[in-house]
């Protein structure tokens, strides 16, 4: 599936990815290929995905990795997920 997270300063990430982990207000949710279509509020946590997408230059010390999974701390944000592609605005 493509993933893209966007904030206010940039696009940060850009790809293909095989899974994506984003805190839901109602809990942390895992999307995988040929996910329903879904729109959710974040709330403060990390974003995880598995993957090698392209990040922004200038942007990889935002990133960290665990479990083979990059990892991105966000403080709240939206998500859409409609045919295989992830759209994450994070604040």
């Amino acid at each position: 599936m493509y993933l893209e997270i966007v904030t206010p300063e940039a696009s940060l990430v850009a790809g293909e990815v095989e899974s994506i982990t984003v805190p839901g207000v109602e809990g942390e949710f895992q999307m995988l290929n040929n996910h329903a279509p879904i729109v959710s509020v974040l709330q403060e946590g990390k974003v995880k995905f598995k993957g090698n997408p392209t990040i922004a230059e200038g942007f990889q010390k935002k990133f960290t990795q665990e479990d083979g999974k990059w990892v991105l701390q966000i403080s709240g944000g939206t998500l859409e997920c409609n045919n295989n592609r992830v759209m994450v605005l994070a604040d």
